[in-house]
């Protein structure tokens, strides 16, 4: 009996949970902007009222779940667009041509940055070839909490140069990052694919206040083919078909899993470290992806912390090897002769 009587308490919590997810839904995303307040307000007046009435017995509970439904259906017909008035830095959106072993990227970044927001975008157009991909690299950027982070995942290419692909939300102007808004259809996704000198430097030279660490992984070249291929496929969709970001369906940690099971030809294994990726080191780590030098994961990560080297090499021609010089993983790294 006692049982029984808890499951009306559980019914209030997840309407009270649903009902919270509607009202931030119509703050954030109502297309009518001028109406986003007053409609998340009447909603939350509405839910209370029917549970008021109805004494939140169980009419009122399903006349409640079926005005979430009416919003959540509303939400899901929201469309993304890449017709939008984007920040400069992701005013174009990269795209690639690939014949054989021959990859053309087309809107390749390469930002000049003077501050963290007073630079100049140079889009630019990168060949690479397939045969000369040698490995993958991560960096994992820290802002506050360690429990979440931005990874980057870079591309080698010998003497082709680094590629480094960013999954990123693609802001308007006027638009900065919110982690709740993130969870709603407020930013669009976007594959950002760059020069480490851009993508890595802002964050290690001109943001205040990110640690940027650099670990060096055990994915052969055929598995870093995969993965490289699997990002320029989903880039080159999204050029077309633009989507939404999601901070726990789609996004930076999220969209790579995939890719490295398809790498090793194994099925998606989920982690919670995936969702709280401040811990996706840890993640790799134990599951031996990353390439250590035998040293435990704490001095691993000491070592791999390159914000220093990065702000000495500032915007040398050489600095994706000047940030590599002595890390763990990179032996063949040497310094310039």
């Amino acid at each position: 009996m006692a049982r029984l009587r808890f499951i009306p308490v559980l019914a209030i919590f997840f309407v009270a949970l649903l009902t919270l997810w509607a009202a931030a839904a119509l703050y954030f995303d109502l297309p009518l902007t001028s109406l986003r307040t007053p409609a998340a307000l009447l909603y939350l007046v509405f839910v209370a009222g029917l549970l008021f009435f109805f004494k939140a017995r169980w009419r009122g509970i399903v006349l409640s779940i079926a005005a979430f439904v009416v919003v959540l259906m509303g939400w899901l017909s929201l469309k993304p667009s890449n017709d939008r008035n984007w920040q400069p830095d992701v005013a174009e959106t990269a795209w690639a041509e690939i014949h054989g072993n021959q990859v053309t990227i087309h809107n390749f970044r390469n930002c000049d940055y003077r501050s963290e927001f007073d630079y100049t975008p140079h889009w630019e157009t990168r060949a690479v070839n397939l045969s000369n991909l040698r490995g993958i690299d991560i960096f994992i950027t820290y802002w506050g909490s360690p429990w979440i982070a931005h990874p980057i995942v870079s591309f080698d290419f010998g003497d082709q140069g680094h590629v480094a692909l960013s999954i990123e939300t693609r802001k308007e102007v006027g638009r900065t990052y919110s982690a709740i808004r993130g969870f709603f259809r407020y930013y669009e996704l976007i594959y950002t694919i760059s020069d480490e000198r851009d993508v890595v430097r802002v964050r290690t030279n001109f943001r205040h206040g990110e640690d940027v660490y650099l670990f060096h992984t055990r994915a052969t070249p055929e598995q870093a083919r995969v993965i490289f291929l699997d990002y320029l496929a989903r880039a080159n969709r999204m050029r077309d078909h633009p989507e939404w970001y999601n901070a726990l369906t789609n996004n930076c940690t999220t969209n790579i899993v995939p890719y490295v099971a398809d790498a090793r030809n194994t099925k998606p294994k989920f982690d919670y470290r995936i969702l709280l990726n401040g811990k996706a080191d840890e993640m790799m780590y134990e599951r031996g992806s990353l390439a250590t030098d035998n040293l435990p994961l704490a001095e691993l990560k000491a070592k791999v912390h390159i914000n220093p080297a990065a702000q000495a090499a500032d915007n040398a021609p050489d600095f994706s090897r000047r940030i590599r010089v002595g890390r763990p993983g990179f032996s063949e790294v040497g310094p310039k002769p």
